[in-house]
């Protein structure tokens, strides 16, 4: 790879004009989202009256077709067919050029506004027509995506990024990063990432070749984020065993590695954030064993602050047949020889279903309270959130710092608000003056929402930085005819428990 090689492409994809937009506009949404299917022909049809750059460059590098060495010259035209080639992006073969890579725009929002970059990959199931290979790195997916949106954008100093794959976590880290670390234990994978972070002009990032942390043995960061090779395979002859998804180990236990490892890898305060599956054995929840990974991490002394929240329950059959799909392999003797092996190994460790979730992870500093973990389900839509979820979850930890801070009578002498993205919703009988059910709605964060009773949906109401909440639940007490202190110290957990996730919010300078 060379730098004026890299400087061309560039300036040829930014003349093409090969941007997201670019592209819908040549083949619509519709289009966009048949390829997001793994379906190409409404695109290709779309594209047959169009001679332009940007089609011909979506043509070869995103439907994976070949296409005529004349057309792709005058889409290439500072680079070159030849150039291209030497950077490993196509082949040519008599007269026509096919890709070697799948090479596409990109475009995002996050808190520090609108983005958009190219990312190279290999070649999907799609463009090669069979399965994939083991070492296959993979694009910009479902997951990837997912965990961009979770990170948390604060500015720091130093990033992990523990299994990088195509590089797509660390260049969206070099946002608020000074400097990133991204790992791979495919060499591969770390020359596309490399490719891709060049093309895009980020120089921030350091690659390094190795498994796991081993690649940055003794080092600490102010933040590790990680899609690692999540998925649950079997470890037996005639399994695939993909770089990108598959970690290697038994079970579920990459993500155990990764979480036991975290807290000797972070600064005091530092935050760790992952994707991850892990599996219900027998009777033993998987929460109780995801709690136990962060009650024992590893070397380290420290104890580790968790937020697990779980998106996805599967059965075990499913989860076989999902991912036995995702590796490109259809029904047939091949699929069934597979998914044998898959409930066969699930058996072994008596696994009846798999979870799959987000993981947020602290190490605390000397400051800090005994180590804090939250586990919860949370398996219905997000809410409304445009820059993603990564703010949310630091306004949370925020939050939970400041709480934590708090005794009872600091927090009852305390005027709450309700965020601005709360609505209160309530159900009547017809003709009934008192509501049956009264509701919180949470338009941001993960949509939660809350049931009320009387007293709560009161102090919530009254809840506009005016009046403290003792002041709130005097007048209550008087208005119900009921204890004003017994009814505080009932509604207090309620209330931490709604400031913590964000439905109310803490006046600035509560802090003792």
């Amino acid at each position: 790879m060379t730098t004026t090689l890299i400087a061309r492409l560039r300036a040829d994809l930014t003349t093409a004009q090969f941007t997201v937009p670019t592209l819908t506009a040549l083949w619509g949404s519709t289009a966009d989202e048949a390829l997001f299917r793994g379906h190409r022909v409404p695109a290709l049809r779309a594209l047959r009256t169009h001679e332009s750059p940007a089609a011909t460059l979506a043509r070869l590098f995103v439907l994976g077709l070949p296409v005529a060495e004349e057309a792709l010259k005058s889409a290439l035209p500072t680079l070159g067919v030849a150039g291209a080639a030497e950077l490993g992006l196509l082949a040519a073969e008599d007269g026509d050029i096919r890709p070697l890579l799948d090479l596409r725009p990109y475009s995002f929002t996050d808190q520090h506004g609108d983005g958009s970059w190219w990312i190279a990959s290999d070649l999907g199931e799609l463009a090669l027509g069979r399965a994939l290979r083991e070492d296959h790195v993979l694009g910009v997916g479902g997951a990837s995506m997912t965990l961009s949106t979770l990170m948390i954008q604060t500015p720091v100093d130093s990033v992990l990024d523990l299994g990088t794959g195509c590089g797509i976590q660390a260049m969206h880290a070099s946002r608020h990063a000074r400097r990133v670390v991204a790992t791979d234990i495919s060499e591969r994978a770390l020359q596309i990432a490399a490719l891709n972070a060049a093309v895009n002009g980020i120089e921030s990032i350091e690659f390094r070749l190795g498994s796991l942390y081993e690649p940055v043995h003794g080092e600490r960061f102010d933040q590790i984020v990680s899609n690692p090779p999540f998925v649950i395979t079997p470890r037996v002859e005639g399994v695939p065993a993909y770089e990108y998804r598959d970690g290697g180990m038994v079970g579920d236990g990459i993500v155990e590695a990764v979480i036991r490892g975290a807290a000797e890898h972070l600064t005091p305060q530092g935050v760790a954030q992952l994707l991850g599956n892990w599996e219900y054995r027998g009777s033993v929840h998987a929460f109780d064993r995801v709690r136990a990974w962060l009650d024992s991490v590893g070397n380290d002394t420290v104890g580790l602050d968790g937020w697990i929240i779980e998106r996805e329950v599967q059965d075990a059959a499913l989860y076989a047949e999902t991912w036995i799909r995702d590796g490109g392999i259809r029904p047939g003797d091949d699929f069934d020889a597979l998914y044998d092996a898959w409930l066969n190994d699930f058996a072994e460790r008596d696994v009846s279903q798999v979870g799959f979730g987000y993981v947020t992870l602290r190490r605390p500093d000397a400051h800090s309270p005994a180590p804090r973990q939250r586990m919860e389900r949370q398996l219905g839509p997000l809410g409304h959130n445009p820059a993603g979820l990564g703010a949310h979850l630091a306004a949370c930890l925020a939050a939970a710092d400041r709480l934590a801070a708090l005794t009872d009578s600091e927090l009852a002498a305390t005027a709450l608000t309700v965020a601005a993205d709360v609505t209160e919703e309530r159900h009547y009988w017809p003709g009934d003056a008192d509501p049956t059910v009264m509701l919180l709605r949470q338009g941001g964060g993960f949509a939660r929402t809350v049931t009320l009773d009387t007293a709560l949906a009161a102090v919530v109401g009254a809840s506009d930085g005016s009046l403290s909440v003792a002041a709130i639940c005097a007048a209550i007490g008087q208005l119900l005819e009921v204890d004003a202190e017994q009814l505080i110290a009932e509604i207090l957990p309620r209330l931490r428990e709604l400031v913590e996730t964000g439905i109310l919010q803490l006046p600035e300078g509560t802090d003792r």
